[in-house]
């Protein structure tokens, strides 16, 4: 548990298209920014050369080996110990795009989410409170299309082959078996506006 000098550290996961971005982005709203932070694993991927390739030959990036996890607890472990941390953006490979440097400085509340955030037990060790976003299948491979092939302009072919061969096995493998030890799972299959509230009311009686 969080001391007078240590942040209260909540781990957020779920699976893809879940809807954790749109949770985190609501759950940041409540809060003055002095008093959270928010640490996302995604700015943790090795590069793309270090990628595990699948049988045809297709970066997977949905493999724990995919997060330099290493980095990532130690960041978690500095902000816990009051440092402030400065991190690469990534950039999810675009070439085109110069990555910002990212600045994290350590306040009362620190939110550390990923879809790895639990499998990682030196990170997972750290947290003082796991929550898990649940939606079914076939509303998060609906989100996925609608993000990746209609907003992100990603090959659709492309799209249901990482869902098919990437994602699933991924979710069912290093995801799935950690909702049992979870403290709190938020169905999102709709909407998430009463678990939103629950958490935001336990952080501030609790943070």
């Amino acid at each position: 548990m969080p001391t007078n000098d240590r942040p209260f550290i909540i781990g957020i996961t779920g699976g893809s298209a879940s809807g954790k971005t749109l949770f985190l982005t609501r759950l940041m709203e409540q809060f003055d920014t002095d008093d959270i932070c928010l640490l996302s694993q995604d700015n943790y991927y090795r590069p793309k050369h270090h990628q595990t390739k699948d049988e045809n030959g297709i970066e997977n990036f949905d493999l724990p080996g995919a997060i330099d996890d290493v980095a990532f607890a130690a960041d978690v472990e500095k902000l816990r110990s009051g440092e402030i941390v400065t991190r690469e953006e990534y950039t999810f490979n675009n070439s085109d795009k110069i990555p910002n440097l990212l600045h994290f400085y350590p306040k009362k509340i620190l939110v550390v989410e990923g879809i790895f955030v639990f499998h990682f037990p030196e990170v997972a060790k750290l947290l003082d409170l796991k929550i898990f976003i649940d939606a079914q299948d076939k509303i998060k491979l609906k989100r996925r299309i609608k993000r990746d092939n209609e907003e992100r302009g990603y090959d659709l072919q492309d799209v249901m082959y990482r869902w098919k061969y990437h994602v699933k096995p991924t979710y069912e493998e290093f995801i799935r078996p950690h909702k049992r030890s979870c403290d709190i799972i938020i169905p999102n299959n709709q909407h998430f506006e009463k678990g939103l509230q629950v958490i935001v009311s336990y952080l501030k009686s609790h943070a």
